[in-house]
């Protein structure tokens, strides 16, 4: 199920518009999932018909995605996500500098600028981390907004959403998350034994609101599920159903997968990994922060046991095509199928994945067995 790394991001509630079309107006910022955050790693999310111009992660990946949300009109083209390298997101480890003053007018606002309601703020005036909203959860409780301050990734695969998570939601990460959940530090290392016993792990980067997840989980129950995303809201969901479903063999993974991949986990430890549906930052000059790039295929075979698949799904054609070609190019894995695959029967259709099929998208998966 996926940060992270999408869990496609998170995940997701992209801003819409330009920010060119309010020329006093600082560049906006996607508020999402995620990453990334798929992350949405990067994370990537189970939201076929929810392509988000900011996505999932993860930690990676769509990292999240909302129902609220289509993918075809979330895709549609926000400016909104950062064009280099130096614009980043707001959120958890952005690096946030002094805006420069903006030209006043009469009476000292921005020159035609809109009036806003006191106490009013544009996203990028935040200064805390709106994911979890603060007092949301008590002290020591719950995800934390950044678990990993230190290590921020120059480019992500996912932004953090401003999402609301739900009293249930809430409740579930007040109660659950001590025994269920896991910060993605990126110094702490993870026994994967001491989480699942002996079963065999797969990891999913980018779980959406976790109903995928939990159909896999409870199908499969001899295989642990190890999901990571950003989304505070599909965290709260994912433990909540796996509850209601009495599982024991999910744990949720808040942080980027990234990081969970490269800095907590060791050896070449899991069963499998997915990234389904991570946001396909469909613009050109954003195309760098898609979480499927040969150095984030490597690194997930370097935690793969031979045999173990790596299963990508999305519902973007394009972004399909350049899945195709990096893990069909990469010397760890190899193609099980003549290029795409069926979909296979344990990977759930999620309601987004119909809503997408319903307008005409052509949803690919796609099964590389990792080698010996």
């Amino acid at each position: 199920m996926h940060q992270p790394p999408h869990s496609h991001t998170a995940e997701p509630s992209a801003a819409t518009g330009s920010a060119a079309s309010d020329p006093q107006a600082a560049p906006r910022t996607s508020s999402a999932p995620e990453e990334v955050g798929e992350v949405t790693p990067d994370g990537a999310g189970h939201g076929a018909a929810d392509a988000a111009d900011a996505p999932a992660e993860t930690s990676g990946t769509r990292t999240s995605d909302d129902p609220a949300e289509p993918a075809a009109e979330r895709a549609a083209g926000s400016d909104s996500a950062p064009d280099s390298d130096a614009d980043r997101e707001v959120g958890p480890d952005a690096d946030r500098g002094v805006d420069p003053e903006p030209a006043t007018g009469a009476g000292g606002a921005p020159s035609g600028a809109r009036r806003r309601p006191p106490g009013h703020r544009r996203p990028w005036e935040h200064t805390e981390n709106p994911r979890p909203t603060p007092g949301q959860f008590p002290p020591g409780v719950g995800p934390t907004a950044n678990p990993a301050p230190d290590h921020a990734l120059s480019i992500r695969s996912f932004v953090p959403r401003r999402s609301r998570v739900t009293e249930a939601q809430r409740e579930a990460l007040v109660r659950l998350w001590s025994r269920w959940g896991l910060e993605v530090d990126a110094e702490t290392a993870v026994d994967l034994e001491a989480l699942f016993g002996d079963r065999p792990v797969v990891m999913e980067i980018g779980f959406g609101m976790g109903e995928a997840t939990v159909e896999m989980a409870a199908a499969d129950p001899a295989t642990g599920i190890l999901a990571v995303d950003v989304h505070t809201p599909g965290q709260g969901n994912l433990l909540r159903l796996a509850e209601q479903r009495g599982l024991d063999n999910v744990r949720v993974a808040n942080g980027d997968a990234n990081h969970l991949l490269g800095d907590m986990l060791s050896g070449r430890c899991l069963a499998g990994v997915r990234v389904f549906f991570p946001d396909p930052w469909p613009k050109k000059r954003h195309n760098k922060r898609r979480i499927i790039q040969p150095e984030f295929v490597e690194l997930c075979a370097s935690r793969m046991a031979p045999g173990a698949l790596l299963h990508c799904a999305t519902d973007w054609e394009e972004y399909a095509e350049h899945m195709l070609e990096v893990l069909s190019a990469s010397p760890s894995f190899e193609n099980t199928a003549e290029g795409y695959a069926p979909r296979p029967a344990f990977r759930p259709m999620t309601r987004f994945e119909q809503q997408g099929i319903n307008k005409g998208h052509v949803v690919n998966d796609l099964l590389f067995r990792r080698l010996p």
